[in-house]
């Protein structure tokens, strides 16, 4: 099941949402930069614009690399690539800017609202419900022994020779 990450750009918030292959085959074929209209997941009346995806091996979609395949480019910059020196290059592979079957995450950032706002169409999931709740944790009590100069374990010592082990 495909899984799209919804930014809002207002807000500065994303959102999940999961979608049945089925709705996503009218996806196929877009590039990143595409809009469409959110009907397809679950958000009628929103327009959204297609800003990346990643691939079953995790694998990022680059805008400048035609297609549906991979490829191995040389990248300076972002996207997929961060460089930590100046000047600094890197072969990296990546995906083509065009989604396939084989996609299974879509990042997409909403360009024209509906009427609803984004929260009450969004499924909420049970961890965030009960984010506004703390949890009662119950710490096990720890023993602790502690001991006297009386009851410490002997420590045996091997004096002039003599082992802690024989029995004569």
């Amino acid at each position: 099941m495909p899984k799209f990450v919804v930014n809002e750009p207002e807000t500065r918030k994303s959102y999940q949402i999961e979608v049945e292959q089925a709705k996503v085959s009218g996806l196929i074929g877009k590039k990143i930069g595409d809009e469409f209209n959110g009907d397809i997941i679950g958000l009628p009346g929103y327009s959204l614009k297609i800003t990346g995806g990643t691939d079953k091996d995790g694998f990022p979609m680059h805008p400048s690399v035609e297609g549906i395949g991979r490829r191995r480019i040389l990248l300076t910059g972002p996207p997929c690539f961060h460089p930590r020196l100046k000047g600094e290059r890197r072969r990296k592979t990546v995906r083509g800017n065009t989604i396939s079957e084989s996609i299974v995450q879509i990042n997409v950032k909403i360009t024209k609202k509906g009427q609803k706002p984004i929260e009450e169409l969004i499924p909420i999931k049970a961890k965030e419900k009960a984010k506004g709740e703390k949890p009662k944790i119950e710490k096990p009590e720890k023993e602790v022994k502690e001991f006297k100069s009386e009851e410490k374990p002997e420590e045996k010592s091997i004096e002039g020779g003599e082992k802690s082990n024989d029995k004569s």
